[in-house]
């Protein structure tokens, strides 16, 4: 809570975040795929001396890109979940086994002639047990006429979709997250849509969010890609390129709410715009806002740097120390203490808010980008010393200037400031 590294275990990669389990180990992958777009080598769990104690490579037989050999790749990207908790950060009295099945995303790559001219790298999510084998796979485009696109969605795909990489396939529509919907109160209530196996996601591209049902494979509640068709769906407005949609888990405050970080930046396929002419990213918003959404009714019932409910003038709040804007990646963890820790990627900025949009926690990575980032107890990290922690006053942003040289200076110490 003070800022300093506690362990740091070399060599593990984020596939794309890292999760911690009750006890110090923690998920994460050792390589990529050259030239595969996103693709993790392996899935692995370390222990906290950086022991391999499991680890995963079963999703598809995929070639060499320099000898033609082919190997065993996880083709895991985005996210993951260990059975017992729905999300991956923590909850009270939901955690993580050290042991069981696995909720991941993946690739399958396909010939999908109606999509594209080349072969298409398409998203498969799976269920594995211990041993990697595939329990349960949903593929992504065999449900695209359930995800709410325009007809020429599919056009537009095939003709501007870009290749990626030297694997020379098309890879720009794929789930961006994965999590399980786990107890809530809207199953109890007798529906169906939030039975605690389906499957919450999102396709970043498409601006839609979306819940799968984990017997079926349909698609049965979805948010987006259309924020005009209803008088619910204006009142939350344009969402473009979301992620880390989820069901906030029961024990929590808000349990039951739908919670995602909307981007912004560029996302969407559909009719031309301003900003696209062929209808490509035709969606666009220059900065990014959380939101925390009731999914029966579709209401906002809390947001973040929301310029319609909740930008202010006040010089003390409203600063670019304030604002929040990444285009990529990003997140927004429910706390127990109700405020919500969220994710800056592009900066790799951390901060904890209250429900009254208040820092009152921030963490800045030396190292730059940061793609998700959870809070954990520190009794899950048992060989870890638990500091003191340090409260810092924050300074009052109408008393910061900057200097000729461009340094922040309070205006007290400023020999400029009469």
């Amino acid at each position: 809570m003070n800022g300093n590294t506690v362990r740091r275990w070399e060599g593990l990669f984020g596939c794309f975040d890292n999760k911690l389990l009750p006890g110090g180990d923690i998920l994460g992958a050792t390589g990529f795929m050259p030239g595969y777009w996103l693709d993790a080598l392996n899935l692995v769990q370390q222990d906290w001396d950086g022991n391999t104690v499991w680890s995963f490579n079963k999703g598809e037989a995929i070639p060499d890109l320099e000898t033609g050999e082919l190997i065993m790749s996880a083709r895991q990207h985005h996210d993951y979940q260990r059975e017992g908790s729905p999300t991956g950060y923590y909850v009270p009295g939901m955690e993580p086994k050290k042991r069981g099945v696995m909720l991941v995303n993946s690739t399958a790559t396909r010939e999908l002639p109606e999509f594209s001219r080349l072969k298409v790298a398409d998203t498969k999510l799976m269920k594995i047990d211990e041993e990697g084998r595939c329990l349960w796979s949903w593929s992504l485009f065999d449900h695209w006429d359930q995800l709410g696109i325009e007809t020429l969605g599919k056009a537009i795909h095939f003709h501007f979709a870009p290749e990626f990489g030297a694997a020379g396939y098309v890879k720009v529509t794929y789930c961006n997250n994965v999590n399980w919907i786990g107890p809530n109160k809207w199953y109890d209530a007798g529906d169906e849509r939030f039975h605690p196996e389906n499957i919450i996601s999102d396709i970043r591209v498409l601006n839609t969010s979306f819940i799968i049902d984990h017997r079926s494979g349909d698609i049965v509640w979805r948010l987006g890609p259309d924020f005009e068709a209803t008088k619910e769906l204006q009142d939350i407005g344009q969402i473009v390129g979301q992620h880390h949609v989820h069901i906030i888990p029961r024990g929590l405050p808000g349990e039951g709410n739908v919670l995602l970080f909307d981007n912004g930046g560029q996302a969407g396929m559909g009719r031309p715009s301003p900003c696209s002419p062929n209808g490509y990213y035709n969606a666009t918003r220059g900065y990014s806002r959380v939101l925390e959404i009731d999914p029966v009714d579709l209401k906002v019932v809390w947001s973040y740097n929301d310029p319609v409910r909740n930008f202010n003038n006040n010089v003390e709040e409203l600063s670019l120390t304030n604002l929040l804007f990444s285009p990529y990646c990003s997140s927004a963890d429910r706390l127990p203490n109700g405020n919500t820790l969220i994710t800056e990627f592009i900066l790799g900025r951390i901060i904890e808010v209250t429900p009254e949009g208040e820092v009152v926690w921030e963490f800045v990575n030396p190292g730059g980008k940061v793609f998700r980032a959870h809070r954990y107890p520190y009794a899950w990290c048992p060989l870890a010393e638990k500091p003191g922690e340090t409260a810092v006053e924050p300074v009052k942003n109408s008393r910061i200037r900057l200097n000729t040289q461009g340094a922040p200076m309070l205006l007290e110490e400023d020999p400029f400031f009469g």
